[in-house]
């Protein structure tokens, strides 16, 4: 199969990425010259302390039990223990590379992001470890190669996955301390482009070329052979499910150790998935989309939203009640799981990335500019 021309660009927080102007770090020859980081590189500097961090874009956050704890640009981590203020930027974290997602099992937390990075935090969030840099190497032709990590999930404080660009999926069994590759695609580690891919994309007209003509063939939405997967869930029952670029998504019932991929009824990127009881999961995205599922993906219904906003982040509350947040400040909210999505708009009007519900109307939310208490 060609290799794909053109991307649809979409990444946990892609759609973010372009209404910010960030999305994946350049990986050009000077910063590709080697996979080892140097002791100057910015992934394994100390991120600054910067006196207006709060402000600053933050992309995800999390409870982790004494505390709240969110992440984002320039490996910045602020904690606050009333989740509604009082937040302050933690000194000494071990990157500067960006942090797009956060988890926590009691007083362990994991945060991942660019670079291939993963932070390891045993208290709470007060203190971090290292545990992962991975940088571009132009030698590796393997696509998976220097990708930035988009989600993180552990099922327990020793065992987790992440997940990211280029069909990324990575698995500890040792707290971070170890990783290796899950062949989320089956194809037996043959990640990288063959030969005759490289030979059909080298044989096609430029977009500068005059002769460039697109048929129906070329504007068709093709299966990703490398899919971007930009969020992970567990459900009740103990599966596993992640959401993907241009509908793709992969499920496992086995812990993690083999994947089936399906693709969902809409074609477009969901963004997020949060996993429920049974085998309940929630998939939202591009354009507004929300989708449920109760048997992981094998029936799916489509929720109304009411908005054409892309939506990045989502939570369900202790008392069940389903938050998501998006593009010019949307919030969704619901109650149940038989309730309509109620929408409402944080005042700022600026892109949201993730939510935490603190109690019935009651959230705090990141994104675009940090953090801040929501109560509609």
């Amino acid at each position: 199969m060609k290799l794909s021309m053109v991307r649809s660009g979409a990444m946990a927080a892609g759609m973010l990425a372009l209404a910010l102007g960030w999305g994946l770090q350049a990986q050009d020859e000077a910063a590709a010259a080697a996979a080892t980081p140097a002791a100057d590189d910015p992934s394994v500097l100390e991120a600054e302390v910067m006196p207006r961090a709060a402000s600053s874009l933050l992309l995800d956050i999390v409870d982790a039990g004494d505390r709240a704890v969110a992440v984002g640009e320039r490996g910045h981590i602020l904690v606050s223990e009333t989740r509604r203020d009082g937040w302050r930027q933690i000194e000494r974290v071990p990157t500067r590379s960006s942090l797009t997602a956060v988890a926590a099992v009691d007083r362990r937390v994991y945060a991942v992001g660019h670079d291939g990075v993963v932070l390891r935090s045993d208290d709470g969030g007060l203190t971090w470890m290292r545990k992962r840099v991975q940088l571009f190497d132009r030698d590796n032709p393997d696509p998976r190669n220097g990708a930035p990590l988009l989600d993180v999930l552990f099922t327990d404080a020793d065992n987790g996955f992440a997940v990211g660009a280029y069909a990324t999926l990575i698995r500890t069994r040792d707290g971070g301390e170890t990783w290796e590759y899950v062949d989320v695609l089956n194809r037996g580690g043959a990640a990288a482009p063959t030969e005759e891919e490289l030979a059909a994309d080298a044989e096609a007209p430029g977009l500068d070329d005059e002769s460039w003509n697109f048929d129906a063939a070329d504007l068709a939405l093709d299966e990703e052979t490398d899919p971007h997967l930009n969020g992970i869930a567990r459900t009740g029952n103990g599966n596993l499910f992640i959401v993907a670029e241009r509908g793709a998504a992969f499920r496992s019932t086995d812990g993690g150790s083999s994947w089936q991929r399906i693709q969902l009824p809409y074609e477009g990127s969901m963004f997020g998935v949060i996993g429920g009881a049974g085998d309940h999961v929630l998939c939202f995205g591009l354009r507004g989309n929300v989708y449920e599922s109760d048997d992981l993906g094998s029936t799916w219904s489509k929720r109304d939203t009411g908005t054409e906003l892309s939506l990045m982040g989502g939570a369900t509350g202790a008392d069940g009640a389903t938050v998501l947040v998006g593009g010019n400040g949307i919030v969704l909210s619901r109650s149940g799981a038989n309730d309509a999505f109620l929408a409402t708009t944080h005042p700022d009007g600026v892109v949201l990335s993730s939510v935490l519900v603190l109690g019935p109307g009651e959230y705090t939310v990141v994104g675009e500019n940090g953090v801040s208490f929501y109560q509609p």
